[in-house]
């Protein structure tokens, strides 16, 4: 078999593999990561690369590498999750470097740091002072974890004593032109009135806008593809006739959630009263 082939079949195989045990280990994220996971991380790639072009080293060898140090972190996950000691053990514990305001300078020689380095990841904190500082501690994955003093931290709607309404997640209703259906139904919003909303920011259909999501409070944002439109006049009949639209659309929703005959009979009146109104009025409510 020609060198370079064998190379090919190699390279696949490491990455397939190499992507198994990837996905076996977990989703942490590089920031996440413990120093052992760190240094795991590295010796996997490391085996994967050396298997993929190193025709001295058995494929075989370089699977059975790359299973075991794939499997080990989850072992040692799966040990941590019921045992404290153990978790200790592998991953270490959290450093307390500042507590009650004061710096632990033992604590900072064990966890090898200096005052620069302290004051460097107080400041990706946003914090400049050492004395607007309660507790600073060093986790197992080298990131800072800074409480300020209570005269420090902003204050918040619950201690204002002021209730707020719980915000929900946005929801994307266009996407590349596109209106989503099933998204915008799922948030109790018709067609007629999102095209009203896009128009109040410069778009005239669907396919002018790139991305529009929807608030909890029913504020639409927009970003159109031709970003001069925002800037232009909004055309006040078009957009007058998709709020009539809006409405008789509405009514037809209404009278197909009610299970009251009385109230399906009104909504379906009205709607349909108001439809012939929309029919009669459209002609005046086109832009010449």
């Amino acid at each position: 078999m020609p060198e370079f082939l064998l190379t090919i079949i190699r390279s696949i195989l490491a990455f397939l593999l190499l992507m198994v045990m990837a996905r076996i280990m977990g989703k942490k994220q590089v920031s996440q990561l413990t120093f052992f996971d760190y240094c795991v991380g590295i010796t996997i790639g490391s085996i994967a690369s050396a298997m993929a072009i190193d025709q001295n080293i058995k494929i075989t060898n370089g699977l059975v590498g790359l299973i075991i140090m794939g499997l080990f972190p989850v072992l040692l996950a799966y040990g941590s999750m019921k045992s404290l000691k153990f978790r200790r053990l592998t991953d270490g514990k959290a450093s307390v470097l500042i507590e009650d305001g004061k710096v632990l300078e033992k604590n900072m020689k064990k966890s090898k740091m200096n005052i620069d380095e302290l004051m460097l990841f107080l400041r990706e904190k946003n914090v400049f002072k050492l004395s607007d500082v309660e507790m600073a501690v060093i986790e197992t994955n080298g990131q800072l974890s800074v409480l300020k003093k209570s005269d420090q931290q902003p204050l918040t709607a619950k201690q204002l004593g002021i209730t707020v309404n719980m915000e929900q997640g946005p929801a994307i209703v266009i996407m590349d032109g596109k209106l989503m259906n099933k998204s915008l139904q799922s948030l109790g919003y018709s067609s007629e009135w999102l095209k009203g909303e896009i128009q109040k920011q410069g778009a005239t259909d669907y396919e002018d806008v790139f991305l529009g999501q929807i608030d909890s409070s029913g504020n639409v944002y927009v970003d159109l593809y031709n970003d001069d439109l925002q800037q232009h006049k909004i055309k006040q009949k078009p957009l007058l006739a998709a709020s009539l639209k809006k409405v008789q659309a509405d009514l037809e929703t209404y009278s197909l959630q009610t299970e009251n005959p009385e109230a399906k009979k009104m909504y379906s009146q009205q709607s349909d009263k108001l439809q012939q109104t929309i029919d009669s009025i459209l002609p005046y409510l086109k832009e010449s």
